[in-house]
């Protein structure tokens, strides 16, 4: 995967990327196997170019691969290329033989840990206006 550096290094802050095309093969029927990825990602350092994610996604097309062993190599990869401070890869893959399954794999820097939620008041409405 091409990366490239971070341009806000300095900040906690939330890529996501959705992948609903993503295609393997079941390893023991040969049969195409579709899921609907979603990468959430903290950077440090590096980004992700996202052309060179699509087609490193492509590359899976041909290979046979149970669920959880394809959704862990993608998310080793990723942190492999950037070493972020966070990630999270949601693989949901679509019914084969009455099931649905969805994988969830995360990987989290040691002594990384997400900001405070920003909490805002909420404004009161005003009713039977309009």
């Amino acid at each position: 995967m091409d990366v490239f550096p971070n341009p806000s290094p300095q900040r906690d802050y939330l890529i996501q990327f959705q992948a609903p095309e993503f295609t393997c093969h079941c390893p023991l029927t040969g049969q195409p196997d579709f899921a609907h990825l979603a990468f959430e990602i903290v950077p440090d350092r590096l980004c992700i170019e996202l052309k060179s994610l699509k087609l490193y996604l492509w590359s899976f097309r041909e290979q046979g691969a149970f669920h959880e062993a394809v959704t862990n190599t993608l998310l080793d990869d990723v942190v492999q290329a950037i070493d972020p401070r966070f990630a999270r890869l949601t693989a949901r893959w679509y019914v084969r033989g009455g099931i649905y399954t969805n994988v969830v794999a995360e990987h989290r820097r040691k002594g990384w840990k997400p900001p405070a939620p920003v909490l805002l008041a909420t404004l009161p409405t005003a009713t039977g206006l309009g």
